[in-house]
């Protein structure tokens, strides 16, 4: 997953403990005879101090992403959990104190070759690296929080998608599991309280995934806080199909007019086709409804894998549109 290189990010006192104690290291065994000696000594850990703290610095940045190259998708979803622009700024600022460390390691081994006695110039040079240091520690701890939230983003390829929405305990995830053949992983969306589950099926060479989204996906779009909207609208980025399933016994403890609302909620949310699937056909409570485009049961197969090929037809469809979309926008640029 895009996300998984990022490394922990270090406090700004662990980055100065590693420095300095490295710095200390390298000027272990040198013997100080004279002016000369001390001098080198002293520039020894002036340099190495600075190395391992902009080294740390540029590693720390290089490892995050670049933002303007992430899937639409992912760019989204980054941006509500932590928000792409602050973790620009913070970025930013890594950057800054690394090229100022440099700076200020060379002018002060710059005096400390000028002066009689380099102590006092080294131990100068480690105050204002400590401060500079100390100046980007909410960053630091800020980039580390983020890249904790990141890491938890469920693994999303740009590939055809499925997106298994309606209310809780409807079929949804015997759905994923009865068509994705095992058992679907399950990762976790930072700003959910239950795991989203992923599973994959194959149709010759072409891979599809198929995404319940618990949390998400499983309540009307009124009691929904602002972030699970804009997380419910990264939705829209991947080439999917909405597959909304509506339990037609209402044994999951929820009334076909309930679910009838939640129904409209999702095609107001979402440009995507919705294909409208009632579940639990074996059930004798089941009910024939006239808002369904088909039905079936993932308790006896009855009916799933007619719904799994008019899904994959729907992908494909949507995937035709949107290229002749982009082949148009091509042609009208030039």
């Amino acid at each position: 997953m895009i996300f998984e290189k990022i490394n922990t990010v270090p406090s700004s006192d662990e980055l100065l403990d590693k420095a300095f104690r490295r710095a200390t290291r390298a000027m272990t065994g040198k013997k100080i005879t004279g002016r000369k000696t001390a001098l080198e000594a002293n520039e020894s850990m002036i340099l190495t101090a600075a190395n391992i703290l902009t080294d740390n610095l540029k590693n720390i940045v290089r490892r995050f992403p670049t933002f303007e190259n992430l899937p639409p998708f992912y760019y989204e979803l980054a941006d509500v959990v932590v928000g792409v622009d602050d973790m620009r700024r913070s970025l930013s600022r890594l950057d800054w104190a690394s090229a100022k460390i440099h700076e200020v390691a060379r002018d002060h081994v710059g005096k400390m070759r000028k002066s009689r006695d380099p102590l006092p110039i080294r131990k100068q040079c480690f105050g204002r690296l400590a401060s500079i240091i100390s100046s980007i520690s909410k960053d630091l701890k800020f980039l580390n929080e983020a890249r904790n939230k990141l890491r938890k983003l469920p693994s999303v390829h740009d590939e055809p998608t499925i997106v298994v929405a309606g209310y809780p305990n409807i079929g949804k995830s015997s759905f994923v599991t009865k068509v994705t053949g095992a058992t679907p992983e399950i990762a976790s969306y930072p700003f959910t309280t239950k795991g989203v589950s992923i599973g994959h099926f194959f149709v010759g060479n072409d891979r599809y995934q198929v995404m319940d989204t618990p949390g998400l996906l499983d309540r009307p779009m009124s009691e929904r806080n602002e972030i699970e909207l804009q997380a419910i609208t990264a939705l829209k980025n991947l080439d999917a199909v909405v597959l909304f399933i509506i339990d037609a016994s209402e044994t999951c403890g929820y009334e076909i007019e309930d679910q009838k609302r939640m129904l409209e909620d999702v095609h107001s949310e979402f440009k995507l086709p919705v294909l409208v699937v009632a579940n639990k056909a074996d059930l004798p409570q089941f009910r024939e409804l006239d808002f369904v485009d088909m039905k079936m049961s993932t308790a006896t197969d009855e009916g799933v894998e007619e719904v799994t090929s008019t899904l994959i037809e729907m992908v494909k469809k949507a995937i035709e549109e949107k290229e002749a979309v982009k082949e148009n926008e091509i042609i009208d640029d030039y």
